[in-house]
């Protein structure tokens, strides 16, 4: 039995891999913080579904989540750290800390959080190590304007990628990122209606279906340990990212 941990699993990408995995043959613990949307994910993806109220950016509550896990499973093999919040699009001068703070909260303090616990669980188990992914963002190295806390997120989750990546040779246990560009889901929709680009004119851009993304996870996760995809983009194939679109 191989047991996988996705945050983030009530909606959107996070419930798309989760029940890809479930499908595939893992045990899969749903975590999220809307019970009734995780219920639903985890019937979605079958009775080898576990749903979990959690709140990754509260470390009480991964703390509580990842001893679940090891009481009811003794194991974790696959950690996708998903779970994450944008903010309102706001000029840099007029951020609020507070909004600052609660993105930063969730998409690297929640990464780091679940990270710490998957490393201490990993290390330990026996057979020893597994798989960590990091779900990034091209955003990190090719902002959008007034998403200044978004991008300074992921921009650490990359950081954060690459130091787990190096830690975790000793263990057995492989790290690598995920960087998304314009999916179909609630957050990426809005995209093909018109979004702000770099000249601050609104555009409609392209999507893509997010199975590919959950296709992408599959391929990442079923590598044996001694490989790793450090990482991988996945984006529409004409939205204006490369070059000057």
């Amino acid at each position: 039995m191989k047991v996988a941990l996705v945050t983030g699993a009530s909606s959107g990408i996070g419930r798309c891999v989760a029940v890809a995995l479930a499908k595939t043959g893992y045990t899969v613990v749903l975590a999220g913080r809307r019970a009734s949307l995780l219920e639903e994910a985890a019937r979605a993806g079958g009775p080898q579904c576990l749903p979990i109220v959690a709140d990754v950016a509260d470390e009480s509550s991964v703390q509580a989540l990842f001893a679940r896990i090891q009481s009811e499973f003794g194991r974790l093999d696959l950690l996708f750290n998903n779970a994450g919040i944008n903010a309102p699009r706001t000029p840099l001068e007029d951020l609020p800390v507070d909004t600052w703070r609660a993105v930063l909260d969730t998409n690297i303090t929640g990464v780091f959080l679940c990270t710490r616990a998957a490393f201490r669980l990993m290390k330990s188990q026996e057979p020893r190590g597994g798989r960590i992914i990091n779900n990034g963002s091209i955003s990190a190295t090719t902002p959008r304007p007034h998403i200044a806390a978004y991008t300074a997120s992921k921009h650490a989750v990359t950081g954060l990628t690459k130091s787990t990546a190096l830690e975790g040779r000793s263990y057995d246990i492989a790290c690598g990122q995920i960087d998304i560009g314009n999916a179909s889901t609630a957050l990426g929709s809005p995209l093909a209606h018109g979004t702000l680009q770099a000249d601050l004119t609104l555009k409609p851009e392209p999507v893509f279906d997010p199975k590919h993304i959950a296709d992408a996870v599959l391929y990442m996760a079923g590598l044996p340990l001694d490989a790793n995809v450090l990482f991988m983009t996945v984006m529409a194939t004409k939205m204006p990212y490369v070059g000057r679109g």
